[in-house]
């Protein structure tokens, strides 16, 4: 209970709320449920076609290792301009 309480409370005092940081949430949570999609096919696809090669044995951990980079890189909050305080 304390944790979420925390939790709610440091992502509201982050810019833009907690509205927008639970959109940022949302965001990455779908893009690793894609990125898992596509490492779980992929995967499936190597085991069946390359059974017992080295594809199997090194290829699936440098395609986990380019989706995690891959993940790092679209899973960053979107740059927004820079806003003065006049109007």
């Amino acid at each position: 209970m304390v944790i979420v309480l925390v939790g709610t409370t440091v992502l509201t005092l982050r810019p833009g709320g907690l509205r927008r940081q639970m959109r940022y949430a949302a965001r990455r949570f779908r893009l690793a449920i894609v990125l898992g999609g596509v490492y779980v096919l992929c995967s499936a696809i190597a085991r069946i076609a390359f059974s017992d090669t080295f594809v199997t044995d090194w290829g699936l951990p440098a395609l986990a290792l380019a989706l995690v980079v891959l993940f790092l890189i679209f899973g960053q909050n979107p740059t927004e301009p820079i806003r003065s305080g006049r109007s």
